[in-house]
């Protein structure tokens, strides 16, 4: 069956939990209410309308997100059913990125649990707003008085019991806002709409009580997503954002998204990748409900549904105009090796596996060449579980999983300057690197202080995408390096034998050489865990923690009954679930949630036990090559320094003072670096040095100011624009490209679309696609400009060059660049150069004067 989507307003709500909150148990309860269902499912009864999978209907518990769709008079609601054990909050997290709000279900007996604190932090993060459900209310041990008290204290001091008279909690919310204050001060209550705005701005988060089990509360709260949600003001160019990559029982592979700009059409080409040739096409929209979807012919902005047709999309990736999101931030804490059936081939199996990594990213499946193995990672035990289960209905393979490993990593713990040289016969390359230690959590980053002068931008760009392009090491157990900032201080090529792959080798070494002399710091993960356990057993239970070496408050007892909170290593918790049960004899409970990393509490006991040696890792070489009598010679690694052909330690010296300008290079009055008058002093330099240059005279100036400029007639003006350099010397797309290259490159050429329709120039943007292997190259219209993308191992400045060789004798150019090495270059060829600052003055003076046009023809 086709259709449209129906309902005027349109919002995504997801419903989370810890686990065994009732959560499902309240989704079947408001798709009852809503009309979806006509009758009540029971997880107990393994007949819950979104529990579809087997898996979950054995076990009771959510495994994968699913949609089921509501519609309301004048709204349609998209239900997102998401997992609640914590094995699966990978699952959850990833969620979170289509959600217009979020229903987090507590328990009214258990109150407030560790895994409820990390949830609220990840909607606070993603900025979602919150509706609080209390479920189990009608259990004797729930009090709505003690609950609501540990909200306010442990979440938010903003919840609020929404059907409890206003009087009750209006002056409390009417201090966050201005509107509601003056509300409350002249009619002593908030009204409806300003509650509304509140709670979408996080600044009230409605509290209700009841319950699921017995749909008390249930239509209270179906009226609230009805009537106090706001639908958000989509923008009209096509954006949406993956959040989960899954197969449907065909094997068909599924994209499932929220648009959150424009419109999806069936048969609709969609950029998938950074190149312009990176396009699929969409053969199906599927608007799904539980099990069962309805094909539409479109998807407006706010829809949740799944396409068929895209190969290459990847959970957290933006399409369109919406950037790709974050990494997630709860990761997987352990790893362990795939055990497989007798007689399999690893390489088969590896492959088979493929698709699951898709549907989990976090399982990060590695084949490890050296012992012929596949490792994976994991959130825990039930995590494997389902996974061994479903690797079995899927591919027929009966694996098993050896124990579990921590997934330790590393960082250093002071700055220090790495050095990597490669210079085999006819090939060179040398990168001097700082590595700096970074705040705990923040990855790795990297950035280049290097000048133009010294490096030509296109190389300095290539070393910055080899820092990204791979996972490096640390060199104590070869663990991923992380909470690091790489500074490109200087490099150097050759104008001949320099090829891209031999900055390649040289960024590896650098990094891996500035590890083998850096003090390096081991760290592993750490659980906060929440211990509930009977009174006489709190002595044994504290002697363990202290032995653990975890950090954790005073206990918090309550009649027969204690609850010890804190942190302790992963390494040392693991297993304790079992033992905790052994000494309390089954009354005990332990939850455990990833609360990131710290120093490893017993690093040399772990470096014995992994028996690592980073000089004999051939993966990762440290040592560097020179050359010498026509051959390459190896240097080790702690001899690289003194052979260096650039200066070391830079960045430990003291900036000094510029000296004073002086003759020919005089800067004029009022001039800026790149602007008319020097220029004009560059082309004298020129003159001097290698005669006249061609071409004709291309400017004279008329004012003081810097944009007014009085151009002499001899044909049309070309503007050539070096595309990355130019994004990243504007901090606003320099920020933007970190986000998506696409997004970044997309808005530099609006920016030129709407200075060539008042400048009347021809614009050429010219994009470097040297990487690209068997690139031919090509050049495509947008709208009034031209972009051009080079072809392999042709560089932008390549282009450029040539380029104004055959304008300049007969044409008005000027080359938007601040790579100070093309400036001779390009005076000599006729040609005026516009560094990326003065342009972006340029720019920003052509909108004033289309702005004060626009208000002129508005009058």
């Amino acid at each position: 069956m086709e259709q449209q989507a129906k309902g005027d307003k349109r919002i995504s709500v997801g419903l989370l939990a810890h686990v065994d909150a009732g959560k499902t148990t309240l989704t079947e309860g408001l798709l009852y209410c809503a009309g979806t269902i006509k009758t009540l499912g029971r997880v107990d009864h393994q007949n819950a309308f979104l529990d579809t999978d087997s898996m979950e209907r054995e076990r009771g518990i959510t495994i994968f997100t699913k949609q089921a769709v509501m519609q309301r008079p004048g709204v349609e609601i998209t239900l997102l059913d998401t997992p609640g054990h914590v094995d699966f909050s990978g699952e959850m997290e990833r969620t979170l990125q289509v959600l217009d709000y979020a229903v987090l279900v507590i328990s009214g007996t258990d109150g407030v649990q560790s895994h409820t604190r990390t949830v609220w932090k990840l909607l606070e993060r993603h900025g979602v707003p919150v509706i609080l459900f209390v479920n189990k209310m009608d259990l004797p041990a729930a009090d709505q008085g003690r609950v609501l008290a540990q909200l306010r204290s442990q979440l938010s001091e903003q919840c609020f019991p929404l059907l409890a008279p206003q009087q009750e909690w209006a002056e409390q919310l009417a201090v966050e806002s201005e509107q509601a204050m003056e509300e409350y001060l002249e009619q002593g209550a908030i009204s409806q709409e300003t509650l509304k705005e509140m709670m979408a701005r996080r600044q009230a988060f409605a509290c209700l009580f009841g319950s699921a089990l017995k749909l008390e509360g249930v239509k209270e709260l179906l009226n609230t997503l009805e009537t106090l949600t706001c639908c958000k003001a989509w923008p009209g160019e096509f954006g949406a954002r993956v959040y989960k990559i899954g197969r449907d029982s065909q094997g068909a592979r599924l994209t499932y998204l929220k648009i959150t700009g424009g419109c999806l059409s069936v048969k609709e080409l969609v950029q998938t990748g950074d190149q312009p040739d990176q396009r699929e096409k969409v053969d199906q929209i599927r608007l799904y409900s539980a099990e069962k979807f309805q094909l539409l012919r479109q998807a407006p902005a706010g829809t949740v549904c799944a396409v068929t047709g895209l190969q290459n999309t990847w959970a957290g990736q933006g399409l369109g105009i919406e950037p790709s999101g974050a990494e997630a931030v709860l990761a997987p804490v352990q790893s362990c090796r795939l055990l497989l059936p007798q007689g399999s081939d690893v390489h088969q199996v590896l492959r088979q596996l493929a698709p699951l990594q898709e549907e989990e990213p976090q399982l990060h499946l590695v084949w490890n060449e050296q012992l012929g193995e596949i490792c994976l990672q994991m959130m825990g035990e039930v995590q494997l579980d389902v996974l061994k289960q479903k690797i079995f209905q899927r591919f027929g393979l009966a694996v098993g999983f050896a124990p579990g490993n921590i997934l330790y990593k590393e960082t250093i713990a002071a700055p220090v300057e790495g050095v990597g040289h490669f210079e085999p016969l006819r090939h060179y390359a040398e990168v001097h690197l700082l590595l700096e230690p970074g705040p705990a959590g923040s990855g790795l980053q990297w950035e280049s202080v290097c000048s133009q002068d010294e490096l030509a931008g296109n190389w300095q760009r290539l070393i910055l995408s080899h820092l990204a392009e791979k996972e490096h090491r640390g060199v104590l157990t070869a663990s991923p390096l992380t909470d690091v900032k790489i500074t490109l201080l200087c490099g150097r090529a050759h104008e001949k034998h320099t090829e891209g792959g031999d900055f390649r080798q040289a960024t590896y070494r650098a990094v891996r050489q500035g590890l083998m002399k850096a003090e390096s710091v081991l760290l592993e993960p750490w659980y906060e865990f929440r211990l509930e356990l009977p009174v006489p057993s709190v002595g044994r239970a504290m002697a363990d923690l202290q032995r653990m070496g975890a950090e954790f408050a005073p206990p918090e007892q309550s009649q027969d009954r204690a609850v010890l909170t804190g942190f302790a290593p992963v390494s040392e918790m693991r297993g304790y679930g079992l033992e905790l049960t052994g000494y309390t004899r089954g009354e005990g409970q332990l939850s455990c949630i990833p609360a990131g990393y710290r120093p490893c509490h017993n690093t040399q006991q772990v470096l014995e036990q992994v028996g690592y040696d980073p000089e004999r890792d051939v993966q990762d070489p440290a040592d560097s090559v020179f050359c010498a009598h026509g051959a390459g010679y190896t240097v080790p690694w702690n001899q690289v320094d003194k052979a260096a052909h650039l200066p070391m330690d830079t960045w430990r010296k003291k900036p000094e003072p510029e000296p004073a300008p002086r003759a020919p290079m005089q800067r004029l009055p009022g001039s800026r670096p790149g602007s008319l008058e020097e220029d004009k002093e560059l082309e004298a330099l020129f003159a001097r040095t290698y005669g006249a240059p061609k071409g004709p005279q291309l400017f004279r100036p008329v004012s003081q100011k810097p944009q007014e400029y009085q151009y002499q007639e001899a044909g049309p003006e070309y503007l050539l624009v070096d595309g990355y350099n130019l994004l990243f010397a504007w901090d606003e797309l320099k920020e933007m490209a970190a986000a998506s290259l696409e997004a970044a490159r997309q808005a530099l050429a609006d920016i030129l679309c709407n200075y060539q329709g008042f400048r009347r120039c021809q614009v050429i943007l010219v994009f470097d696609a040297y990487k690209v292997k068997h690139g031919t190259g090509h050049v495509e219209r947008y709208h009034n400009i031209h972009i051009v993308y080079t072809k392999e191992a042709e560089t932008a400045d390549m282009y450029i060059e040539k380029a104004t060789y055959q304008l300049a004798d007969r044409r008005r150019v000027r080359v938007v660049t601040s790579d100070a090495a093309e400036q001779l270059i390009i005076l000599g060829h006729g040609a005026l150069r516009i560094s990326a600052r003065a342009f972006r003055e340029e720019v920003e003076h052509t909108n004033g004067q289309i702005r004060q046009l626009l208000n002129q023809h508005n009058r």
